[in-house]
């Protein structure tokens, strides 16, 4: 698929935000005055902004508001009333401790719910499509929840819970890639099923079905070189995980600890970019595509 930089960059900083609004409302940490003002400011300007830079990917982004309507079916629609109801339980329990020095403690529980309940919506678009057999595992819920709740960790500056989430969220990528690069084959999709033609015998491409490009081809069949994804892969778990929990292993610093997140960030951007650009869309069959 087409990895187009709206949804890279969504996925990314609005993981990493609501997962550090989860710890926030958690009380971990749970600081007051104007050191609260500075994370909730750092969270709602990464979750937020992922938000909004998910919206250019729609094609009449001026009827976003429509998607809230559809919650009882579409997972678009909850992550949307999912992130909204977060963002203002999160507001109230930052206002509490950021203008009163008091720690809501109900109040950040329900929004640090709601904020994990964000992710786990998000990851269920991409989950839900039997049409791309990498993405419908059970590994890309795991991943999603475990990327944001590690990058969440290590943004509020939770050293002990940001290490082994860090190594646990790196495990969960390696098991999504060696799943997801078996996923297309073992679907049972091919070129015979993709135009039903199986049942006459066996079924190959003559010629393209288009003499042009067209929108399935550019956005559902998009290649990498399995020697450039090999090379990214190792990219996003170094930055993504080794070199942040190699970094929090030192002793801890301001400095350290914004190199650390800058390599997390970086990784993980390398990670999302792999993971739209290696989803194989089954309709790729019927131009003639091949599983990685």
């Amino acid at each position: 698929m087409h990895p187009a930089r709206s949804v890279i960059l969504f996925t990314t900083f609005s993981g990493i935000g609501f997962g550090l609004l989860f710890w926030l409302g958690l009380g971990l940490p749970a600081p007051t005055g104007g050191v609260a003002f500075v994370f909730f400011a750092l969270a709602y300007l990464m979750s937020v902004g992922g938000l909004l830079a998910s919206a250019f990917h729609l094609g009449h982004p001026e009827r976003a508001l429509k998607a809230f309507t559809q919650w009882r079916s579409s997972w678009l629609s909850r992550e949307g009333v999912c992130s909204v109801a977060a963002l203002i339980v999160m507001a109230i329990y930052g206002a509490g401790l950021v203008f009163a020095g008091t720690q809501w403690v109900a109040i950040g529980i329900i929004g640090a719910i709601l904020s994990l309940g964000t992710i786990f919506t998000t990851s269920m678009i991409y989950n839900q499509l039997k049409t791309i057999p990498r993405w419908h595992h059970w590994s890309t819920p795991l991943m999603f929840l475990t990327f944001s709740l590690a990058g969440g960790a290590l943004f509020a500056g939770q050293i002990k819970l940001a290490l082994p989430l860090l190594a646990i969220s790196g495990t969960v990528q390696l098991l999504n890639w060696i799943a997801g690069d078996k996923a297309l084959q073992a679907s049972g999709s091919t070129i015979a099923t993709a135009t039903g033609l199986g049942n006459i015998g066996s079924v190959r491409a003559f010629e393209p079905p288009h003499t042009g490009t067209n929108y399935l081809m550019n956005e559902m069949v998009y290649r990498v070189a399995r020697k450039r994804a090999a090379q990214l892969r190792i990219i996003a778990l170094f930055l993504g995980f080794g070199l942040p929990i190699a970094l929090l292993l030192l002793p801890v610093g301001h400095w350290i600890g914004a190199l650390a997140a800058i390599s997390h960030i970086a990784g993980i951007l390398a990670s999302r970019w792999l993971f739209f650009a290696q989803a194989e869309h089954v309709v790729g069959l019927y131009y003639g595509a091949k599983p990685a």
